[in-house]
């Protein structure tokens, strides 16, 4: 599987921030405490910000982000649709510093498709992180995909100039059709779901909180995913990097990778995977060394 070489930096530590930053986009996926600080001036690159949902480890960076950053009409800020502490926050981050209301605040359900450039998009995708009816979006997690534009079949065998003719004189549309390949997904806090909605996934994004299932979860709580859980998924659909992070802050790093090649092996799982471990800033994670190589 062919996989882009985006330039990623990220932090995650369960229950105290998450934010990825995929620099070649301008995208920030989740901003947690500590983004600016970690971002410097690169988090003037971040033209559109996608929250998964309204956990406090998510948000709270947003202040200063926005403090710092917003001018008109950017950044755009993208957010569960039915979660109300994000309309709160904005009102006061627009009290607090008057100028950063000129960043733009815009709700997303599930489905919806924002673009990035003229054929890259943002997919919003429920997951059951929050508990919430089947109505209202509450907890999203994202998908990265190209559109694409396929000369259809019945046009295949044609000479450029004659497709170039054919498009200028019916519109590309009757030539073509549109296409969609995945480039990133992302889970935001999430369980284990649906194997489907990762198939066929370059680089993979998820969270794995806890190891195994020795820690319990409580019933009512937000749902979260287990790296045995998150690997035996990854095992059984096409993924071509896989990026784990959220982890718990009570495994240490020997732990946390010890855990990762254990998976790797019982799975046999060969594709490069890599780790964000609790408490670190990991910067151009795609150029460093996978823990299984």
């Amino acid at each position: 599987m062919k996989t882009s070489n985006f330039k990623i930096t990220g932090y995650s530590t369960a229950l105290f921030a998450t934010w990825f930053f995929i620099e070649d986009l301008g995208l920030l996926l989740d901003a947690g405490d500590g983004v600016s600080a970690g971002l410097l001036q690169k988090s003037r690159k971040v033209k559109q910000v996608f929250i998964s949902h309204a956990d406090r480890d998510h948000l709270t960076g947003l202040l200063q982000f926005n403090q710092l950053n917003a001018r008109p009409g950017l950044p755009v800020i993208h957010y569960p649709a039915d979660s109300g502490s994000f309309p709160a926050l904005a009102e006061f981050g627009g009290k607090f510093d008057q100028h950063v209301q000129l960043a733009i605040w815009e709700p997303l359900r599930p489905g919806d498709e924002v673009f990035l450039k003229k054929d890259i998009i943002v997919q919003a995708i429920r997951n059951g992180h929050v508990q919430a009816p089947t109505d209202k979006s509450k907890s999203l997690s994202f998908k990265v995909v190209r559109l694409k534009q396929k000369i259809k079949p019945e046009f295949a065998d044609l000479e450029g100039s004659e497709i170039a003719r054919l498009a200028k004189d019916l519109g590309r549309n009757f030539i073509s059709v549109q296409s969609k390949e995945t480039l990133l997904g992302y889970s935001g806090d999430s369980p284990v779901e649906d194997y489907d909605r990762w198939d066929n996934t370059p680089i993979l994004i998820h969270e794995a909180t806890f190891l195994d299932g020795s820690t319990p979860m409580k019933e009512k709580a937000n749902k979260h995913s287990r790296l045995d859980e998150v690997m035996q998924m990854v095992a059984s659909i096409n993924v071509g990097t896989l990026i784990l992070s959220h982890f718990s802050s009570r495994y240490s790093p020997a732990e946390i990778d010890a855990a990762i090649l254990r998976e790797c092996k019982a799975h046999k799982i060969d594709i490069p995977v890599y780790r964000v471990l609790p408490g670190q800033t990991h910067r151009d994670i795609l150029a460093k060394d996978p823990v299984n190589a």
